[in-house]
């Protein structure tokens, strides 16, 4: 059986792709503890399509 426990699966998505009306989206997936940071996350990634450091926003 699998440990039930605070870490969770989120995905991320690019804040400035949404605005730019491109084709395609940008996502990534990434874990937390959801005792640690309640609250949605923000991490700065790499974005392939406009090719620079973008924020990137926990969906869901």
């Amino acid at each position: 059986m699998a440990k039930k426990g605070n870490r969770v699966q989120v995905i991320l998505e690019c804040t400035e792709h949404k605005e730019s009306g491109m084709p395609g989206t940008s996502r990534y997936i990434t874990t937390k503890n959801r005792k640690n940071t309640p609250d949605r996350m923000e991490l700065k990634k790499y974005n392939k399509i406009l090719k620079k450091m973008t924020l990137h926003r926990e969906i869901k």
